[in-house]
């Protein structure tokens, strides 16, 4: 063997060795999560007993007690910590959509969250409204009152020829590995308009519905709806201002179809019915569970996903998945009763879909304040956290979120794993879900890479999104791979390397707390 090649071998070896890595506990960990696994159960009771599960909503309060229930079960104690005040949550309890005329067909849809319902059946004058500028809202004012208002024009519906699941190739997650391109910040800002002042118009949408009062509005559903599928989310990005006259999601084929009656001025009659309900006066909650540790008890290394989720599906993998293998998680460290030097705690979120509230309404009461980056005592004592929440595709590596401190760690970590697919540890930084708002005080926190299998393309956030649509064997091995990591960081003899502070983030005037990024 050349001597480079050599060296090069003994020096990753001995970059390996100098974490240390318990085989006998991994093997035990693959065996409980893979040939007992109870992930899919947890699944089953998140999702088609108690999904969806919107913030604040019967749904979400009914799964969080469950959850609650199913640990101390296991001798796990865990309990519902407040947060807020967030607003009212919503729950929809009927929703029927009816073409009558020219010949009766049903229509595929929900309506969206925090907007009422109809008080009955409902029947009217059918109109096409395009509603995306300041002045397409003047000149309707005072028009649509009582009328069923089909809400922007027709989409174009193209043939794809590409499968709608797909799992990372070789390829992909080496490209993934790369760090990338630096990128030199523009002068001026980028061309468009600035995200900020679409969030104004929205707001001023919001106002002019309230005060035309249509009887119904109706969307067709953009982005990857079709064949059926229909994604919606809340009808305002703020569940604090008063609800919305009711707006429903159609799939594009059958809104398409309303357009093109409207505008050959063939008489259209649509019916459609929606019972909705706010649940005022209730406090926001986070689902927490910890298993004790020993010799270090008072540091914690923390697990956690998001448990609310949008109402057009039962939030399968979006997200019971994460957090039914976080729950699997706590069973299979408990079960085993394997030695933990820290405490495991876990955490299922509240209000990620509104923008991270619950993980960072838990994050600014126990660690740290990121408006001002005051720290609190737990601070210097948590040790970690890891999330899962892009789907139900199973782990092929991690995401650094820019702490190279890390590489070697979990390169030591995930290589008992490589043989299972997880291989990639990437530089890179990921966004959208709950372990940003970890991250954003200093604290090492990671989401896992996970395959994408049709998560963007068919699920997320879409009435597609239920049970049938999570792959057992991908959950199964996800729960495999963060119990050994967590297995590993609490018995790890320093505490994970940590990023510099970062400064101060005032809360953006005018934004709605926490609600600063975009959520899966």
């Amino acid at each position: 063997m050349p001597r480079g090649i050599a060296l090069y071998i003994l020096t990753a070896f001995a970059a390996l060795a100098q974490e240390r890595v318990d085989l006998d506990a991994i093997h035990r960990i693959k065996s409980e999560a893979l040939e007992n696994s109870k992930v899919m159960e947890h699944l089953f009771y998140l999702t088609d007993v108690n999904g969806p599960r919107v913030t604040n909503s019967p749904g979400f309060f009914a799964a969080a007690d469950w959850v609650v229930k199913q640990l101390g079960e296991w001798g796990i104690p865990a309990h519902l910590e407040k947060w807020g005040p967030y607003g009212h949550g919503w729950s929809y309890t009927k929703f029927s959509a009816n073409l009558i005329e020219p010949q009766y067909a049903p229509l595929i849809g929900f309506p969206l969250a925090f907007t009422e319902g109809t008080k009955g059946p409902v029947t009217g004058e059918v109109v096409m409204a395009d509603l995306g500028t300041e002045k397409d809202l003047e000149s309707w004012k005072g028009k649509l009152k009582g009328k069923i208002v089909l809400q922007g024009p027709p989409r174009d519906l193209p043939l794809d020829v590409q499968p709608l699941a797909r799992r990372y190739t070789e390829t992909d997650l080496s490209t993934l590995a790369l760090a990338p391109q630096p990128v030199a910040p523009r002068p001026g800002g980028r061309g468009g308009q600035s995200p900020e002042a679409a969030r104004q118009f929205q707001d001023k949408l919001a106002a002019f519905l309230r005060e035309e009062a249509p009887a119904v509005v109706v969307r067709g559903a953009g982005g990857r709806s079709e064949s059926g599928t229909v994604f919606g989310q809340g009808a305002q990005r703020d569940p604090k201002q008063a609800p919305l006259p009711p707006v429903v999601a159609l799939t594009p084929e059958h809104y398409n179809r309303l357009v093109r009656l409207v505008q050959h001025q063939v008489r259209v009659k649509v019916e459609v019915e929606i019972q909705t309900k706010a649940e005022d006066g209730t406090d926001s909650v986070n689902v927490i569970g910890q298993i004790d540790g020993g010799r270090k008890k008072d540091e914690v290394v923390m697990i956690g996903a998001h448990l609310d989720s949008w109402q057009g599906g039962t939030g399968a993998t979006d997200n019971a998945a994460g957090s039914a293998v976080m729950i699997e998680v706590m069973r299979i460290l408990k079960t085993l009763n394997l030695r933990l030097d820290r405490s495991v705690r876990m955490g299922l979120w509240s209000g990620e879909e509104e923008g991270l509230l619950g993980s960072h309404a838990y994050v600014k009461e126990h660690f740290a304040d990121r408006e001002t980056m005051k720290l609190a005592p737990e601070h210097a004592k948590l040790d970690g956290y890891f999330n899962v929440d892009n789907g139900s595709g199973k782990i092929r590596g991690v995401y650094l979120q820019g702490n190279d401190m890390m590489r070697p760690v979990f390169e030591a970590w995930l290589k008992p794993f490589a043989d299972m697919g997880v291989t990639t540890v990437s530089i890179r930084n990921t966004g959208g879900t709950d372990h940003l708002s970890f991250h954003e005080v200093g604290l090492p926190a990671f989401q896992f890479i996970q395959d994408p299998l049709d998560y963007e393309s068919r699920t997320h956030h879409s009435n597609m999104d239920v049970y049938d649509h999570v792959q057992a064997p991908d959950l199964m091995q996800a729960a495999a791979v963060v119990a050994s990591v967590v297995y590993h960081a609490a018995n790890r003899e320093e505490m994970l390397p940590r990023p510099p502070l970062p400064k101060p983030q005032p809360r953006r005037e005018g934004a709605p707390a926490g609600a600063t990024h975009s959520a899966n």
